[in-house]
C-alpha cells in the first residue's frame, strides 16, 4: 500500500480543511493517508507553545480575527527571510521525518515552506515524488507557492496560477490544473431541503432575500459593522470559534432577524437557506459561496491580505458579485445585487468546481510516472492537464 503524506498547518484554517478535505475522497483508494500538521515535525515537544502559551498559528488567527491586515505584505517578507535563514535547520528536521515516514507522495498543502520541504524530500528519498497543491487562487511570488528551480509538482486551481507558473519558468509536465479550490465532499450531493421550512425553524422569512456574513474560521470584528450597516436586512453571521463576537453579536439588537453560528462543520447547510454571501475573499469561502449559489460582496483595499487581492478579479472578471473598497458601502452593495438577483445567481452557476475530485487523479498521475521529475524546471512544451 502506497503512503501519502499531506502536509498542512492551521494557518488561516483554509489549509488543515484542504487536506481534510482531500483525505476523506481518498478514504476508498488503495493508498495510505496521513495527515501531517508541519508544527509537529518541527516542533516535536512542542517548546513553542510552553514558552509563549500558544501555537505559532494562533498569533495569525487572532490578527484576523481583530481585522489586523494592514501591513501583511511587509510581515510575510519578514516571514520569508526567517524561513531562509532556518532553512538549512528545517531541511536537517524535515528530513530526518522523511527517513522515519518513508513516503511514496509527498503533497504540500502549505505556502512559504515547499523550497525545505521538497529539498529535504529529495536529500532523504529521491524518487519520492513532491507536490504542492496551491489552496490559493493565485501566487504571491516570489518564493511563496511556487519554487520553479526544484523537482516541484504544481497543482493550479486556476488559469491565472498556471500562467504563473509557466512564467516562472516551471515545466508544463509538473504543471496540472483544476477547475477550482478544493472544497469539503459535504458540499457535493446535498440532500435536498425544505428551504422555507428551514428559514422558519431560524427566524428566516421564507420570502426575504437573507445575507450569509462569514470572515473565515475565527470570525472578524468588522462583521459588527456590517450587522449594523444592515440593521434591516435578515443576516446568517457565521463567527467560527470566536464566541466573544457570537455574543457581542446576540447582544446588539437589530430590526431584522439575526442567526448568529459559532463553530460548525455543516456550512453547505447554512448556504442554502442565505442569497448571497458578505466576506473577505479568502479562496475557501469564495469557492464555497459560489459553489452553492451564492453571489458574493467583497472588498479590495489596503487591508486585503496580498494573496487574496487576485481573487476580486476572479468575482469581478466572472460576473459573480461586487467589489467595493470599503464595507462602509455595503448597504450599497446588497441593493446592487438584490436589484437582478436572478442574473448574478445565473452567473455563479456557471462555476463547476470539481477539484476535489481532480486532485487525487493528478496524484495518482504523477504516482504513476516510472520516473522521477526533473531535478530543474525548463521552460516549454504543452502544459499537463493533470484532470
Amino acid at each position: 500500500m502506497q503512503k501519502i503524506e499531506l502536509i498542512y498547518f492551521n494557518a488561516g484554517g483554509g489549509h488543515r480543511a484542504a487536506a481534510q478535505a482531500l483525505s476523506q475522497v481518498m478514504l476508498d483508494t488503495a493508498w495510505q493517508v496521513s495527515l501531517v500538521n508541519l508544527v509537529d515535525i518541527l516542533d516535536p515537544t512542542a517548546s513553542f507553545s510552553k514558552v509563549m502559551g500558544m501555537q505559532p498559528e494562533d498569533l495569525y488567527n487572532k490578527m484576523l480575527a481583530r481585522g489586523l491586515t494592514l501591513g501583511m505584505a511587509q510581515e510575510l517578507k519578514l516571514l520569508q527571510a526567517g524561513i531562509r535563514l532556518a532553512h538549512k535547520a528545517l531541511v536537517k528536521r524535515l528530513k530526518a521525518h522523511w527517513l522515519t515516514s518513508q513516503p511514496d507522495l509527498v503533497v504540500s498543502l502549505i505556502p512559504n515552506f515547499n523550497r525545505a520541504l521538497c529539498e529535504s524530500l529529495t536529500q532523504a528519498m529521491p524518487v519520492t515524488p513532491f507536490v504542492t497543491v496551491i489552496t490559493d487562487m493565485a501566487d504571491y511570488p516570489p518564493h511563496f507557492w511556487i519554487e520553479p528551480s526544484q523537482p516541484q509538482h504544481l497543482v493550479c486551481g486556476s488559469a491565472h496560477a498556471v500562467q504563473q507558473a509557466l512564467a516562472a519558468g516551471c515545466s508544463v509536465a509538473q504543471v496540472h490544473q483544476t477547475s477550482g479550490m478544493i472544497l469539503s465532499p459535504r458540499f457535493y450531493g446535498c440532500p435536498p431541503i425544505d428551504r422555507a421550512a428551514e428559514r422558519q425553524k431560524h427566524g428566516l422569512a421564507a420570502d426575504q432575500t437573507v445575507g450569509l456574513v462569514m470572515f473565515g474560521g475565527h470570525g472578524s470584528r468588522v462583521m459588527k459593522h456590517i450587522s449594523a450597516r444592515l440593521d434591516d436586512v435578515p443576516l446568517i453571521l457565521i463567527c467560527g470559534k470566536n464566541a466573544v463576537l457570537a455574543k457581542q453579536l446576540r447582544d446588539t439588537p437589530a430590526r431584522a432577524a439575526r442567526v448568529i453560528v459559532e463553530f460548525t462543520d455543516d456550512m453547505a447547510y447554512w448556504m442554502q437557506l442565505a442569497d448571497f454571501f458578505i466576506g473577505k475573499p479568502g479562496p475557501a469561502s469564495l469557492s464555497e459561496a459560489v459553489h452553492m449559489g451564492l453571489p458574493v460582496i467583497v472588498t479590495q483595499n489596503a487591508w486585503t491580505m496580498p494573496q487574496e487581492r487576485w481573487n476580486t478579479e476572479w468575482v469581478r472578471s466572472n460576473g459573480l458579485g461586487v467589489v467595493h473598497r470599503s464595507f462602509r458601502t455595503v448597504r450599497a452593495a446588497v441593493q446592487e445585487i438584490a436589484r437582478d438577483l436572478p442574473i448574478w445567481q445565473k452567473n455563479v452557476r456557471q462555476i463547476d468546481n470539481r477539484a476535489v475530485f481532480e486532485v487525487p487523479q493528478i496524484l495518482a498521475h504523477v504516482l504513476a510516472q516510472s520516473t522521477p521529475p526533473d531535478r530543474h524546471c525548463p521552460p516549454g512544451g504543452r502544459m499537463a492537464s493533470g484532470a
